[in-house]
């Protein structure tokens, strides 16, 4: 899941839900008029961890979001 926010007038916002990522395990490219993040987890060993429920994904994902010829893409961060 994720938000488009416009903050003004020349600037936007997206917020992405990545839970169970951790920041070396997304990549975010910007190349002509798209911006592609990806997500790629490695293998987790669940040894002695038993689970009462497991609701977060754990699967890889990439989403594109195409962008107008006048955006440009100026800093990313994990939160």
């Amino acid at each position: 899941p994720y938000n488009i926010a416009k903050l003004s007038e020349d600037d936007y916002e997206i917020t992405m839900a990545v839970a169970g990522f951790k920041q070396a395990e997304i990549a975010i490219t910007a190349e002509q008029n798209t911006l592609t993040v990806t997500g790629q987890q490695g293998e987790k060993s669940a040894e002695g961890v038993t689970y009462l429920h497991k609701g977060i994904a754990t699967r890889n994902f990439e989403r594109k979001f195409s962008l107008a010829d006048h955006v440009k893409v100026i800093g990313a961060e994990l939160a």
